[in-house]
């Protein structure tokens, strides 16, 4: 039977991952800020579910939850790291507290749950590693430079990772989700305070709104089960993108660094020494 490690399970993609592979039949180690919000799945699945407290941005929070799913289930085969948040400003409007906020949850969190984890995958010599990028970890929306920056530094990281720990019989996959129906862009979604009139129509046109909180089209549900599929698969992809709309930003995005590659690649390759 497969143990998963999920962050971030009070709502959104983790509550749905949670949900799914507890159906599944597998274990799965359930974790949140407030443990509270898990006692229902618990109950429902209480020879299958530990359900802990974990903020991931506290060390010894980390280190204890590790120890409990390891002690409970033997082993922690999938590790998905899901925690995180979005924030919406120009970047002259960043408040370096909530900056600092959003890398140590979205980047150092993340970094930290998959060291305390890794020992285990390493001794097994298996495990996978499943790291909650976005679509903003492949482009940079205007007013989302913090966030993509969150995502591009999981992103890097994660290619990386994954070239690191292949000989060791562990894998690492990035999920880059578009638009779903979560509350990301409700009470999961910071911005800045006080917005510069001069960005009105660039970051001011993103500030949040109401109206795209439960409107998106993507179903989390469905996107549960896809990581479900991806982690089963035996050649898993290094980065999942899901969504219509992921796919068509990524593409468009592709399509023009391969333009202004080709437009600048005369100056690109006229740097070496003259032989």
């Amino acid at each position: 039977m497969t143990t998963w490690f999920i962050t971030g399970c009070s709502t959104g993609f983790g509550r749905a991952l949670a949900e799914a592979v507890l159906e599944k039949g597998d274990n799965a180690v359930i974790t949140a800020r407030n443990a509270d919000s898990l006692a229902d799945l618990a109950a429902r699945h209480p020879r299958s579910t530990l359900a802990l407290p974990l903020d991931v941005t506290a060390h010894e929070q980390v280190v204890a939850a590790v120890t409990r799913a390891e002690e409970r289930f033997g082993a922690i085969d999938v590790l998905v790291n899901n925690a995180g948040h979005g924030y919406r400003a120009a970047v002259e409007e960043g408040e370096d507290a909530a900056v600092r906020e959003l890398f140590e949850t979205n980047f150092f969190g993340l970094v930290d749950v998959t060291k305390a984890v890794l020992p285990g995958m390493r001794s097994r010599r298996s495990g996978t590693i499943v790291n909650l990028s976005s679509i903003a970890g492949r482009t940079s929306p205007v007013g989302s430079g913090y966030y993509s920056a969150s995502k591009f530094a999981v992103e890097g990281l994660s290619g990386s990772l994954r070239q690191e720990l292949a000989p060791l019989g562990i894998r690492v996959i990035v999920v880059e989700p578009g638009q779903f129906r979560t509350d990301f862009a409700g009470r999961s979604l910071g911005q800045s305070a006080e917005p510069i009139a001069d960005y009105a129509e660039t970051a001011g046109t993103r500030r949040k709104n109401p109206a795209e909180d439960g409107s998106q089209p993507g179903d989390p549900a469905k996107l549960a089960q896809a990581i479900i599929d991806v982690v089963a698969s035996p050649e898993p992809p290094l980065r999942l993108l899901l969504g219509p709309d992921a796919v068509a930003r990524t593409r468009a995005e592709l399509d023009a660094q391969l333009a202004e590659l080709a437009a600048w690649e005369h100056v690109s390759v006229s740097t070496d020494f003259d032989s």
